[in-house]
Order: structure tokens, then C-alpha cells, then sequence
């Protein structure tokens, strides 16, 4: 498997993970727990970096064989 997929599989399990745990103890309406996700442009960015903004949009797509 190339290293690429490697990563991608691993950051869907933690990602899963993170989200089924965090899913359990939240209701609707609930604020969002603070997470930490790395860019493609390599920085480490914190829900709590975004605090105060009224809207956040989060978008997640596989980089390696995807056109643009």
C-alpha cells in the first residue's frame, strides 16, 4: 500500500475515533470540544484559533489521485 493511503487510513481511524468518542457525551446545540487538525499546507490549526467567528466550514477530501 503506498505510504500515502497509509496516511489517509490512519487519519480516517483517528478521525472516527476522535469523533465517536467525542459524538457520545455531546447532545445537539452542544459546543464543539476543541480539536487540533494539520493543513495540507502543513500547519496545525485549533477550532479555538476560529473562536468568536459566527460560521466555520470544515471540508475534508483525500489529496492523493484527486484532479484539482
Amino acid at each position: 500500500m503506498p505510504p500515502a493511503a497509509r496516511s489517509l487510513r490512519l487519519c480516517l481511524a483517528l478521525l472516527l475515533a476522535a469523533a465517536s468518542a467525542a459524538s457520545a457525551d455531546l447532545a445537539s446545540g452542544d459546543r464543539a470540544p476543541d480539536f487540533e487538525l494539520q493543513g495540507t499546507d502543513g500547519r496545525r490549526y485549533a477550532l479555538s484559533d476560529f473562536a468568536g467567528r459566527r460560521e466555520l466550514v470544515l471540508a475534508w477530501f483525500p489529496k492523493a489521485f484527486t484532479p484539482g
